[in-house]
Parts: structure tokens; C-alpha cells; sequence
């Protein structure tokens, strides 16, 4: 069964919590202990519970008794048909003013492997103190770990009824949590807070059940007033589904007049009570009848309540009339008409028929008409067209949505403005939430050519099937409006022109995740231009079309400009879009489409990520105005170091920071044919992230330069052709 290992230190005893909902026991056993009540499948006895599973022990060596787990210390101060409550533990890290440990001691609770019991997620691991370090430890399978770290310069920062990391943090367990030990550790031994706040404490908790506050830094008390907050294990019965258990009818928990449902957080299942009946679900005849006249609460009467097996019915009083029910004609007191009231009443009802059906009709016609025009509008935006490319690609239709307009209108409330998240050259962006509640981002694109409406279904078609963890992933569409729309994942962390150019953000960025950012979007031009099923060009590659999750993960959007390329060609000509600062010269002259474009775009944002500086930015000088000749001009005049972005300079070092204004460098040449491939630049920035050796690391340094290496002629990446070529004066 279970097993605990607590120090002697941490012992402790919570006043049990009972429920009177949830106390009935087989009968002659033992029905509670110490005020705990005892359902069975649990008891005391042999004979009393279920299996060895749901045996307690009720240890009379306490007053009042106490309630335990089999043979173990594991605490039980409540039992529902669904949870246990254990009696809470805790960690605890005491300082003196010298910064030495003078209290400290460690939590470990496990339960067993087999048993019912799985700690809840209900449950929050919590760290409380100005300078602690909490970590927790456990199995639900695989192993588990996870922290919470909670700081606070002093008491004027901390926020009562706050876990959010100032004084206290708080953070979610896995399912199938069996077993966890909390250690404690602090960052400068409580030097700085010691004053107020000597100590470091970690636990787990129902989540309701505690709520932080100031005191709780200082209280010498804290210890005992956390002891009487509980920890939730949820149980369920055997590890097998409804449907199996029901076929082994002698095993079967669940008694008469009950439901069966799976368990929500780990196998087997659970018992309860049809709507209606009340009591203990895993006896027999465990269930009884609700009467719910003798509750106001669980009936709706508003004359004579009736109780009847498995409900109720409602009548009037002698003297009334009706249905006896609030929610319905309630009991009206009977009178004499006179006839000329009938008259005016029947006349009235006759007249309010009347608005009511005509109401209807029109309703109905309203409604048909806005059938027959989504229907004209499905066809007129090709939607016949993708619903055979959807049966043609089976994997397609699984992973490709036609949404509904009437779905998009309820998830947008009716495209609300305080839903517009975004807007563009190629239409405005909402935030949508679908009736399964995802969260997606509709795209309401401008007006579509008819002309090419066999075009744009193709493209949908293509884009459907790109799944690359760093582009945002197409779930569908729909052609009953009269503009497209498009859904997409919703991305929720912003764009990567916010976090580098929004007010506020300047430097926010780490060197690391500015590299890596750079990695993935440099990775997932590479997959659309040479391993998508049809080559793409995205045509509009910059800092507000890639898009950061929460772990500032790079995601590639807006294809409003992208096209498809036959495979038999390597550049289509197109009527020149994109967006200023960032479009390729040569495309600009020419009206050739080539995949060297997107990588001209993509050397662009790379400036970004190094400077910090705005594609086009009116403040520098007119032959600076731009940001790719501003940062040229500073690689040919040696000044590189003065136009990176501090932060970027100081966490990447002169090396790195060079590597990659070498790969920038390279991007931004004029003439497509000497850029590098987005394969060729994925895999050089690659090798500075994995740290593998690079083509442009110095060879050695002499004071102030550094000599670097570079490829003899473009496209050629083997080691063997580079040269020893430049240096650039970096600063001390």
C-alpha cells in the first residue's frame, strides 16, 4: 500500500473535515473514525471494503483517532465518492541572520503504483518566501520534475492574494501524479530578507485552499496554520472502462440505480447516483430516492409539491388553476369571465397570433434567403472546387476544416471590433473562439478576383497540407461569405517587429532566443521553398509575419502574398507586392519572383534581430534611410559593433555577433544569383546555435581584429574553399 518518509520535524495534525453527503458504510462495519466518515468501498475491516486497495486503518493511540491509508502514515482527514483529503505536509528552510541553516527538512508522500489513488490535479505545488528555491520530484510513470522560484526585494513589492512569483509562487502538477518529494534551496541564503522573512517554505495544496498573504512571510505560525490546508488524491475503481467492467458483471462496482463514468485523471472508473436518487453508488442498493419536496431548492413548485421516484410533479391548490410550476403557468385563481372581456382577450390573442406568425414567416424567409445566398457565394468561391480536392487527398480532409459562416460569426461575436487583432495589406485578422473551445485567428481577406478563384482553392489546398512546427498551421476556411476566410492556429506571444521595435520591449530579447528565433524562421522558408510538396515563395517575409508562442517560438504567417511555384520553374513574374524595407531590389526591377527574394527579406529581419533597428527609418540620413544600406555601409566602414543592439552584443560576444552579420551580409547581396540558399542559411546559423564548427569563426585574434573566413564564390559551403579574407575592429 502506501508509504510515507517524513522527517520527524515535519509530523503534523489537522482537524479532520467531515461531510454529512458522504458517509455510508456497509452494514455492522465501522462507519467513521475520529469524525471522519468511511464510505464504503472503504472500511476498517476485512469483509468491510472493496479489495486490500481501500483498506484504512483507524488508530486509536490518538485523540481523537485518526484515520490512515492500509498499514501506512499516510493521513486521511476527508473522503468523498470521488477524493481523499490528506493532512498537508510541508517543507520548511529556516535561516539565522549570519545566512546559515539553522532549520531544514524535506517532504516525501507516495501511494501505491497499483492502488486506487492518484494525486489531483486540483493540487498546486506552491513555494512561499522572498529567496526560495522549491523543486519537486515525482513519478506518474515517467519521471517528473518541477520548480517554483519566488523573490522579493522587500514587503512593499508583495502582493496579498498573489502566487504569481513576488513572495509566493504557484505552479500545476501533471496527471497521474502517484509520488513526490519537495527540496528547498534559496539564492542568497535569505541575506537580504531576513528581517522579514527568515524562511523558505514548499508544499502542495488544494488549489482553494490557500490563499497567500503578506503575514504569511513573517508569521512564526505559518507552519501550524498550513498544516490545516488539504492535499487531494482523487480515486476511481480498478483500472478497467465502463464497458469492460459491466462485461465482468461479478466485479462490477457500481450498484442499482447508478452511472458509470471514466475517470478523468489516471484508469478505471467511477459510480454515482442517477439524476434523482442520492446516496452511495458503490452499495448495492445504495441509492435511494430524492425527495425533493423537502427542499425548495431541488424543486420548481410554485403551488403543491408531489415526490415520485426519481422526481417530482407540481399541482394547484383547490381554488386555482394551471401547471403549478415557476417556470410555466404557475397556479392562477380561478374567476368568472365577463363575456365582453373574452371578447377583448380572444381579440387581443388573435391580433398577437396574427404578429406572431407573421414574425415567423418572415423569419423564415429571412433565414432561406440567407441559405440560398451563402450557397451562392459557396459556389462562387470555388467551395464545389475544394471539396473534390479534399476527397482526392485523404490527408487533407483530416486536418482541413469548410467552416460554416454561422460558425465564424458565433466564435467572433458577429465580428466584433474588440475582436480585430490585426490588420494588413491583404485583409483584417480576428480572434475567434470555435464551440470546442480552441482559440483560432480568422483571417477576412480584401475582395478575391473571380478569375482567380481556382488559383486561390489550389493554394488553400497546398497550405493545408504544410505541417512545420515554425509556420503557422491553416485548420481551414470558408467560401459562404462573400470574401474568403481563412482560420489558422492562434498564436498568442505577438510579433517579433513588437518584441524587438514596441515600446517597452527594446532589448528584451536574450542573444539566445534572438539566434534561435532566427534559426526556426530561416528553417521553415528553407521547408516551404524545397521540401513542401510544391515549392513556395512567401513574398512578404518580415518581423510582423512571424509570429512568437509563449516559449518564443518563431511561427511564419500571412501567405496573403505567397505563391505557388510549378516545379519546372525556379522564378515566376508576378505584379510587384511586399512591403517596403524589405523587398528584394532585383524583384523590385525586374517583376522576377525567385526564392533568393524571400531570402533578401530574411537578411533584412536578421538586421533587425542584430540592431534592433526599423527597416525604414527616417531619422538616419537619406542614403541611410533604409535599413539594409545602413547596416552595409557600417560592414564596409568597420562599425558594425556601433549599430548592434547592446544586449545582443554583450550576451552574443563579437564572435557570433560577426558570424551573423556575415550571413546578413550575405543575404542582402544585390544580385539574387550570389545569395546564399534559405537551406544554405538555415544550416550556417544551425551551426552557431549547436555550437559545431563554423565556417565564419575567427582562426585567432590579434589586438582589435579578428580574421574570419567566408566561402570563395557564392554557393560554394565546403571547407575547402574558403579563404582567409577580412577583419573587422571590435571593441574591447
Amino acid at each position: 500500500m502506501s508509504k510515507v518518509r517524513i522527517p520527524l520535524l515535519l509530523l503534523l495534525y489537522i482537524e479532520c473535515l467531515t461531510t454529512a453527503s458522504a458517509s455510508e458504510s456497509k452494514p455492522g462495519c465501522q462507519s467513521e473514525c475520529g469524525g471522519v466518515a468511511i464510505p464504503y468501498p472503504f472500511g476498517t475491516e476485512e469483509g468491510c471494503y472493496r479489495d486490500k486497495w481501500f483498506a484504512l486503518t483507524c488508530n486509536s493511540s490518538f485523540n481523537p483517532p485518526r484515520l490512515f491509508i492500509g498499514t501506512s502514515d499516510v493521513d486521511i482527514s476527508h473522503i468523498s465518492y470521488t477524493e481523499v483529503k490528506l493532512r498537508n505536509w510541508i517543507a520548511r528552510q529556516c535561516y539565522n541572520s549570519s545566512g546559515q541553516v539553522v532549520n531544514k527538512s524535506s517532504a516525501f508522500i507516495e501511494v501505491a503504483e497499483k492502488g486506487p489513488f492518484i494525486f489531483s490535479t486540483r493540487n498546486k505545488f506552491t513555494s512561499v518566501g522572498c529567496d526560495t528555491v522549491a523543486v519537486i520530484v515525482g513519478s506518474k510513470g515517467l519521471n517528473y520534475t518541477g520548480g517554483c522560484l519566488s523573490v522579493c526585494a522587500n514587503k512593499e513589492t508583495v502582493s496579498n492574494g498573489s502566487c504569481s512569483g513576488v513572495g509566493c509562487c504557484q505552479t500545476t502538477i501533471p496527471k497521474g501524479l502517484k509520488k513526490y518529494s519537495v527540496g528547498l534551496s534559496s539564492l542568497n541564503k535569505h541575506n537580504q530578507t531576513w528581517s522579514f522573512n527568515p524562511c523558505s517554505y514548499g508544499f502542495i495544496v488544494e488549489e482553494q485552499a490557500y490563499n497567500f498573504s503578506l503575514w504569511d512571510l513573517t508569521d512564526p505560525d505559518f507552519l501550524d496554520r498550513i498544516k490545516q490546508t488539504p492535499v487531494v488524491l482523487d480515486w476511481a475503481v480498478g483500472k478497467e472502462t465502463c464497458e469492460e467492467a459491466r462485461r465482468n458483471s461479478t466485479s462490477y462496482a457500481c450498484g442499482k440505480l447508478t452511472s458509470c463514468s471514466k475517470s478523468d485523471n489516471g484508469p478505471g472508473y467511477r459510480c454515482s447516483c442517477i439524476e434523482g436518487y442520492e446516496g452511495n453508488p458503490y452499495l448495492p442498493d445504495g441509492c435511494h430516492d430524492t425527495d425533493e419536496c423537502q427542499d425548495p431548492s431541488k424543486n420548481n413548485c410554485d403551488g403543491i409539491c408531489h415526490n415520485v421516484a426519481g422526481g417530482f410533479s407540481c399541482s394547484c391548490p383547490k381554488g386555482t388553476h394551471g401547471d403549478g410550476r415557476k417556470d410555466g403557468e404557475g397556479c392562477i385563481p380561478d374567476s368568472k369571465e365577463v363575456p365582453l372581456t373574452k371578447i377583448i382577450l380572444g381579440t387581443g390573442f388573435g391580433l398577437l397570433f396574427a404578429l406572431v406568425v407573421s414574425y415567423w414567416l418572415y423569419w423564415v424567409w429571412r433565414k432561406r434567403r440567407l441559405m440560398n445566398l451563402r450557397e451562392k457565394f459557396f459556389k462562387q468561391n470555388g467551395g464545389l472546387l475544394l471539396q473534390q480536392q479534399l476527397s482526392k487527398h485523404e490527408s487533407i480532409h483530416e486536418t482541413t476544416k469548410i467552416f460554416t459562416a454561422g460558425e465564424l460569426e458565433r466564435a467572433t461575436e458577429n465580428f466584433a471590433e474588440i475582436h480585430i487583432i490585426g490588420r494588413g495589406g491583404y485583409g483584417t485578422v480576428y480572434r475567434g473562439i470555435l464551440s470546442d473551445q480552441r482559440v483560432v485567428a480568422i483571417k477576412k481577406s480584401k475582395l478575391v478576383d473571380e478569375s482567380q478563384i481556382e488559383q486561390f482553392i489550389n493554394e488553400v489546398a497546398i497550405l493545408s497540407q504544410i505541417n512545420h512546427r515554425n509556420v503557422v498551421k491553416l485548420l481551414g476556411c470558408c467560401l459562404e461569405t462573400e470574401v474568403p476566410l481563412l482560420v489558422y492556429e492562434f498564436i498568442r506571444n505577438g510579433t517579433l517587429f513588437h518584441h524587438i521595435h514596441g515600446k517597452g520591449y527594446e532589448g528584451s530579447l536574450s542573444w539566445k532566443n534572438r539566434l534561435r528565433i532566427a534559426v526556426e524562421t530561416a528553417g521553415a522558408l528553407a521547408y516551404l521553398h524545397s521540401a513542401a510538396s510544391v515549392p513556395i515563395f512567401h513574398r512578404d517575409v518580415k518581423s510582423t509575419n512571424i509570429l512568437l508562442d509563449s516559449n518564443y517560438t518563431a511561427k511564419v504567417s500571412d501567405f496573403g502574398a505567397s505563391r505557388l511555384v510549378p516545379t519546372d520553374k525556379t522564378q515566376i513574374t508576378t505584379l510587384v507586392q511586399g512591403t517596403l524595407g524589405y523587398l528584394d531590389p532585383e524583384y523590385m526591377q525586374t517583376s522576377q519572383l525567385t526564392d533568393k527574394s524571400d531570402v533578401y527579406s530574411f537578411g533584412v529581419v536578421l538586421v533587425e534581430l542584430l540592431t534592433g533597428e526599423k527597416p525604414l527609418c527616417f531619422k538616419r540620413s537619406l542614403e541611410e534611410r533604409s535599413l539594409s544600406i545602413y547596416f552595409l555601409s557600417a560592414m564596409k566602414n568597420d562599425q558594425l559593433f556601433q549599430i548592434v543592439e547592446p544586449r545582443a552584443l554583450e550576451e552574443g560576444g563579437t564572435v557570433e555577433v560577426l558570424a551573423v552579420a556575415e550571413v546578413a551580409k550575405r543575404c542582402l547581396r544585390l544580385k539574387g544569383e550570389e545569395r546564399p540558399t534559405m537551406k544554405e542559411v538555415a544550416s550556417l546559423l544551425e551551426g552557431l546555435i549547436t555550437k559545431s564548427s563554423h565556417p565564419w569563426v575567427p582562426l585567432e585574434h590579434e589586438e582589435g581584429k579578428s580574421l574570419l573566413l567566408e566561402p570563395s564564390y557564392p554557393g560554394d559551403y565546403s571547407l575547402n574553399s574558403y579563404m582567409i579574407t577580412t577583419s573587422l575592429e571590435a571593441p574591447r
